[in-house]
């Protein structure tokens, strides 16, 4: 090649590398800030907003080098949109359709990278919810239950310290007996030991782009629990819920719907036990 045309051709090469390298961190950076919205519009119960952003995410699946992430996201979008349609008591159909599509994402996300738990975590929790929508259907209910016990039977022996499993096992094992291991007080035990190996882990750097939820998600759950537990404990339940808020003060279930049923249990216990009181002397009269 004659020297000046390789010099052109080298030229063009840097100058390519020069531009593309702030375009794609360009397109990066905006790809990270559309999985914060995400996760914002998740706690806070918008749907329409997580509907939304499912669709905005669609276009960053053309970077092959995060393609995988991008499922994921767009996959959680859907299933916190189902979520969050469960406690607004949303129209069954609406839910099932966005958790099988949750289901798509999820699945395509490991199709990429195999080893990316969290991706098997979100389809089989999904799977979970649609055997709920689904319990009248026996055939239905059968074919959802093999594929969810596949998928987490699975992350099960790969991410033993992944919290978000934990997460959604003890929700899967609350109504199971207790004489198979199951039950109340495993899904408890669950919740907390998913608490103890992220709050063991806080200093770690994250990439944003990577799962990194979990603890306001297990103190939630723990919240719950011990509010619907066969003997309720509201008061501890008042301080999961309470240190959940803490850590996301607007987040919209907790806030609005769980802690106010958790005051309304508190403040009976408070009545049971002054109306239980032996009466005084005066009172006697």
């Amino acid at each position: 090649m004659p020297q000046k045309l390789f010099s052109i051709v080298a030229t063009l090469a840097v100058f390519a590398t020069v531009v593309g390298a702030p375009a794609e961190e360009s397109g990066r950076d905006g790809l990270v800030q559309l999985v914060a919205q995400v996760q914002k519009a998740d706690y806070e119960g918008d749907r329409a907003a997580l509907l939304r952003l499912h669709g905005q995410l669609e276009p960053f699946l053309e970077n092959k080098q995060l393609v995988s992430r991008v499922q994921y996201w767009r996959g959680f979008a859907l299933w916190r949109r189902a979520l969050n349609g469960f406690n607004e008591s949303e129209d069954p159909r609406e839910l099932q359709t966005d958790l099988q599509q949750a289901v798509k994402d999820f699945n395509e996300s490991s199709f990429v990278d195999a080893k990316f738990a969290d991706a098997k975590i979100g389809a089989g929790s999904c799977l979970s919810n649609l055997m709920f929508l689904n319990r009248g259907n026996a055939a239905r209910m059968k074919e959802l239950i093999a594929q969810s016990s596949a998928i987490l039977n699975e992350v099960k022996t790969e991410a033993v310290d992944n919290p978000r499993l934990y997460w959604v096992l003890g929700a899967n094992v609350w109504y199971a007996p207790p004489e198979h291991g199951e039950g109340q007080a495993a899904a408890i035990a669950m919740y907390k030991k998913g608490l103890d190996l992220i709050q063991n882990n806080k200093t770690r750097s994250i990439d944003p782009l990577e799962p990194s939820w979990g603890e306001p998600e297990l103190l939630m759950n723990l919240a719950w629990s011990n509010l619907h537990k066969s003997t309720p404990d509201p008061a501890a339940a008042q301080s999961y819920a309470t240190s959940a808020l803490k850590l996301v003060p607007y987040w919209h279930y907790v806030k609005d719907i769980l802690l106010p049923q958790i005051q309304r249990a508190v403040d009976s216990n408070q009545a049971s036990r002054i109306c239980s009181r032996k009466p005084s002397a005066w009172q006697t009269i």
